[in-house]
């Protein structure tokens, strides 16, 4: 009832961090794409565009924030925790592909006869800029706080968010200080924002494939499951020991090495409070098996 508890609690906050993201992105996009509009600066309609995508990547967060927090039943008695890392994957594709409709888009007006654009486009990008520096900051602070690879992903798509808006910045900038020389710089600056984002997709679709892949954690991370169970009374050694992530928490599949003289019963108490001193030390332990192995050195 404490890992459950504990769980929705997480995915409570991780639900609030996602909400104050869509909110913050959605402001931000709408002044990004009109301020942008009517100063006619493609980079900075770009750079609104990539935070419209934002809205619908934290929307995605959530929505897979609340699947996760499901609880474990019949068919998936891991839990549905497996659904969180889905989404974080899906928003690398959807960065990815927002990327290339950005470069085309913005591509496509290199040649077209227009005017300079206005000096009052700068203003939006300043303040996304800034916001987005916060947002970055907190997702992540929050997203590796509860071990959320949707909410870290997010937090890596508004980092970067800092750096096309900086792109852009200096591309419109460019563009106002020669007109005449650098006027196709604000819609090469649209294009190098677009490439920004196709970068980071595929980032989060390789890091997230690779939690769906059952790849091991940290090893940091497995040499505190060990200490943690070498450290109970009658535990002489671990032979084997893998984790792998199913949404905020591991699981991990432990073989601890007791002494061979011992009874099943004994054996199975050493199991136990290997089991429990782990979940009550790591939090970020959803359970553990134990299988019993005999101590080669008895």
């Amino acid at each position: 009832m404490r890992y459950i508890a504990s769980v929705a609690r997480s995915y409570r906050l991780g639900a609030r961090v996602a909400v104050a993201g869509m909110l913050v992105s959605g402001a931000l996009a709408a002044a990004k794409i009109i301020v942008g509009w009517m100063a006619g600066s493609t980079s900075v309609v770009a750079d609104g565009m990539e935070s419209a995508a934002d809205v619908v990547s934290s929307g995605i967060v959530l929505f897979g924030l609340k699947v996760a927090a499901r609880p474990a039943d019949e068919n998936h008695p891991y839990g549905h925790g497996r659904f969180e890392t889905l989404t974080g994957l899906t928003i690398g594709f959807l960065l990815a592909a927002t990327g290339v409709v950005i470069c085309i888009r913005s591509l496509s007006l290199v040649d077209a006869g227009h005017a300079p654009p206005a000096s009052y486009a700068v203003w939006p990008l300043v303040v996304s800029i800034g916001a987005k520096a916060v947002m970055a900051s907190v997702k992540r602070h929050y997203g590796k706080r509860i071990h959320s690879e949707a909410l870290v992903a997010d937090a890596m798509n508004d980092a970067v968010d800092i750096l096309s808006g900086l792109t852009a910045l200096a591309a419109l900038s460019l563009t106002l200080y020669d007109p005449e020389r650098f006027l196709a710089a604000d819609q090469y600056g649209g294009g190098l924002v677009g490439l920004i984002v196709i970068f980071l997709g595929l980032r989060v679709v390789r890091e997230t494939s690779m939690q769906l892949m059952d790849t091991m954690p940290d090893p940091e991370f497995m040499a505190l499951i060990r200490r943690a169970a070498e450290s109970v009374p009658g535990a002489l050694g671990v032979e084997k020991c893998f984790a792998r992530k199913t949404g905020l928490q591991y699981h991990v599949d432990l073989h601890l090495e007791v002494d061979p003289n011992l009874t099943v019963r004994e054996s199975h108490e050493i199991a136990t409070r290997v089991r429990n001193r782990i979940k009550n030390e790591l939090d970020w332990v959803a359970d553990v098996l134990v299988h019993i192995e005999p101590y080669p050195g008895s």
